[in-house]
């Protein structure tokens, strides 16, 4: 009974000093919310494996428990790309109990991360694009659909920035549109003009509401990720596209298109918000009037 309470007792210790790193990249790191949701889970789900194991504290862990956790997530055939996401959570982690004087090194460190295939994102024919764009009734529920996926083109949005985005948010007279992006930092993405005539006369039609959300549904509340996956689905199938439209297939399908015709790749990834690195390789800053002289010049929803 004591061992089983002092158990207990270490288990809300390690439950306490996860909290805190969550915390912590929230508040210090200022990662996104869904990024701290998925380190949350991923740590909650390798503590249940160390409690089943009997390990009560984090000095207990070698490079072998750690394996065997990974080992447990390859038999449950889970995907190399998830299972090093795992392994980065763990890791920063622990680094995050050694900064903090909680661990002397870190066990997670020689453990190799599984190779992943890349797979490149599919995209969607620009004439299947153009059918989901085109305006048939001028209807307010097909006017929402229509600049819903002409925003998630036409500016590169991530479908989160997309139900973020506020009516004061909108320069229409300049022709951009202020998001927040991974980590709660801000950008302006340029509007097309094809993008700011729906926009105009979708802004006729919105209903009168306290809310300043630019996408309301039914309930006057500010339209979820998940109705916008399944409005921009449905217009799809309306208009007798045949593959499977989901809202990142329209962002990916920016950044191709509009790399295939500026060859910038630079730009595109300005455009995109992408803080670094693979998805466009090299960083660099780009001044805010010349991205916008390339996308006018370049991106194919941007002229009339």
């Amino acid at each position: 009974m004591v061992d089983h309470e002092k158990n207990k007792s270490q288990s809300e210790i390690l439950v306490k000093q996860i909290e805190e790193f969550v915390t912590y990249l929230g508040v210090e790191k200022n990662y996104a919310q869904n990024t701290i949701a998925s380190y949350e889970r991923d740590l909650l789900k390798f503590l249940s494996f160390l409690i089943n194991r009997n390990i009560a504290d984090w000095l207990e862990i070698e490079s072998d428990t750690v394996n065997l956790f990974v080992m447990g997530l390859r038999h449950s055939e889970m995907s190399g790309k998830s299972i090093r996401r795992y392994l980065s959570s763990i890791r920063g982690f622990f680094n995050f109990l050694i900064d903090n004087g909680v661990m002397v090194k870190n066990p997670a460190l020689s453990i190799q991360t599984p190779k992943i295939d890349r797979v490149l994102p599919k995209t969607i024919d620009f004439d299947d694009l153009r059918n989901m764009m085109n305006l048939k009734t001028g209807h307010y529920s097909e006017l929402r659909s229509v600049l819903m996926i002409e925003l998630l083109y036409s500016s590169g949005l991530r479908v989160s920035e997309l139900v973020g985005i506020n009516i004061k948010d909108l320069d229409v007279n300049e022709g951009f549109v202020r998001v927040m992006g991974k980590g709660g930092k801000a950008r302006f993405s340029p509007i097309g003009s094809s993008a700011i005539n729906v926009l105009e006369t979708y802004l006729t039609k919105r209903p009168e509401s306290e809310s300043d959300a630019l996408f309301l549904n039914q309930k006057d509340l500010r339209i979820s990720p998940r109705s916008v996956q399944n409005i921009v689905k449905k217009r799809a199938l309306d208009v007798g596209v045949s593959i499977n439209v989901h809202p990142h297939m329209l962002r990916h399908a920016a950044a191709t298109h509009f790399l295939q015709s500026s060859h910038d790749l630079r730009t595109v990834q300005e455009f995109l918000g992408h803080k670094s690195i693979k998805s466009t390789q090299i960083y660099t800053h780009l001044d805010f009037l010349e991205l916008s002289k390339v996308y006018d010049e370049f991106h194919p929803r941007a002229k009339k």
